[in-house]
């Protein structure tokens, strides 16, 4: 993330720490006011040290994950102590169980899906798809509305930050040397990804633990489907306007898919549909069903590598193109997972449970829904996740768990998934794709268009009042 970052975040860190805290571990016994004592207050100021070294990620070249577990693990200590001096040692031993079994539940779940995307880059499925763009030599205006179109639909299965690495590199492809189009089509994506990530639950960890809460079911998140599309298409009419109408030369590249990669997509679909079926039908934990279906993928791997042997030969095997690769291995993709980004998640979950321990839940709960009301709360709740981070927002609402109709539910659902969009360091699409398209694609590039993104927020919003004002009641 970029030093300007810490620029935003140090006044409105203090309020996202404070909403944070709020996230209750889910513990039977109602956490003490201990917000005064010096446990609580250090607790408090070793979290906001620890998000501003997540926020200073880019610039020090430290991973995400370290300041976070290293928090965890100190401020449980201090939850610790703290009851330890009231009398009562049972009460964080069951609330750091609450909180490993939300971490439990999200990391098998992430752990499934993010092997199975791993397996289909390794099968070339996405280099295909980035192949077949290019060489068919389409405008750049057709490129920009077809990577945004794509975007918004790849999204809400394959996440929004794989979505926007893949869009990104064909419009970088295609744009070539042209920054105006690379800077304007890489804003187009991202809020293209959020905005598609945000009327799924496998769209963005969001909306996935809004879905394994129980606060909105399955298909139920279709209902702001509407109010996600106006929220890209807004911006992107708005954009296309400045989008050269210029025809980029084809490539002759062509990139085929590797054995296998068809059915291993006809495999992820039937383990969405397994995960689906186990919250559903058998009310239990959506992770389990994706874990079982991860075992579709291991036995069909065994396949795989078996039928790789037969066709293949040597240590170091040819494909039938010449290209040397190794036979698919199932473990090698589990490796390749996203491992930064899940013991992010368990340091995130574990400082906002431990802090939640303190005792700020009440205080900010009645802060937020109460003095502010529903609607801005929710409203407030996307704009933060623009300038911090939507994850430990999110959490903290959930575990605040506020008296809200399920038209509530579902706005702090879209608003916390479009809301990175307005700024380029508010989703992990945005940050992913600054790398990517560093020193052409930038903050202050994103910012120009801001304005756009915001009239797409409001539209996606007023239209989500309107639309589902049954939910309201």
């Amino acid at each position: 993330m970029i030093p300007f970052k810490k620029i935003l975040p140090l006044a409105g860190l203090a309020l996202v720490a404070i909403t944070s805290t709020a996230a209750a571990s889910g513990a039977v016994a109602e956490p003490v006011n201990l917000t005064t004592t010096i446990y609580g207050i250090c607790a408090l100021l070793l979290f906001v040290a620890a998000y501003t070294l997540v926020i200073l990620e880019e610039h020090l070249h430290l991973r995400k994950s370290k300041p976070v577990i290293v928090a965890a693990g100190i401020i449980w200590i201090l939850v610790a102590i703290a009851y330890a001096s009231i009398g009562d040692r049972e009460t964080p031993h069951a609330a750091i169980l609450g909180n490993l079994t939300e971490y439990a539940e999200l990391f098998l779940f992430l752990l499934a899906a993010m092997t199975y995307i791993n397996a289909l880059e390794e099968r070339n499925a996405f280099r295909a798809l980035r192949s077949w763009l290019v060489n068919k030599g389409f405008t750049l205006r057709v490129v920009f509305w077809l990577t945004g179109l794509l975007a918004f639909f790849i999204s809400p299965v394959a996440d929004n930050l794989t979505t926007a690495l893949l869009m990104g590199a064909v419009a970088m492809a295609v744009g070539g040397s042209n920054k105006k189009f690379v800077v304007i089509a890489c804003i187009n994506i991202v809020v293209a990804a959020n905005a598609g990530g945000a009327f799924s639950p496998f769209g963005d960890i969001t909306t996935l633990m809004v879905w394994q809460k129980g606060k909105v079911a399955f298909f139920e998140f279709f209902a702001i489907f509407i109010p996600s599309v106006l929220n890209w298409i807004i911006p992107a009419f708005i954009m296309s306007f400045s989008v050269p109408k210029e025809t980029p030369d084809a490539s002759d590249e062509t990139v085929h898919m590797k054995l296998g990669a068809r059915r291993i997509m006809v495999l992820f679909l039937c383990t969405i549909v397994t995960a689906v079926s186990f919250h559903n039908f058998l009310h239990l934990p959506p992770a389990v069903g994706m874990m079982l279906g991860l075992g579709y993928l291991s036995f069909f791997s065994y396949w795989l590598k078996k039928k790789e042997h037969r066709l293949l030969s040597g240590d170091n095997p040819l494909d039938v193109t010449g290209h040397s690769h190794a036979t698919f291995d199932l473990f090698r993709k589990i490796a390749k997972a996203e491992w930064d980004t899940l013991l992010f998640f368990y340091g995130v979950i574990l400082c906002v449970g431990g802090l939640g321990q303190f005792g700020y839940l009440a205080y900010t709960s009645n802060f937020m829904y109460n003095v502010l009301g529903h609607t801005p709360a929710n409203i407030l709740v996307g704009i933060l996740s623009a300038v911090i981070d939507n994850i430990p927002v999110m959490f903290a609402v959930l575990t605040m768990n506020p008296e809200m109709s399920h038209g509530q539910w579902l706005l702090v659902t879209l608003t916390a998934g479009v809301g990175g969009s307005l700024l380029s360091i508010g989703s992990a699409a945005g940050v992913a794709l600054m790398g990517s398209a560093r020193g052409i694609y930038t903050f202050g590039s994103h910012l120009k268009w801001t304005w756009a993104i915001a009239l797409g927020y409001a539209a996606s919003i007023a239209a989500h009042l309107w639309l589902n004002a049954r939910y309201f009641h």
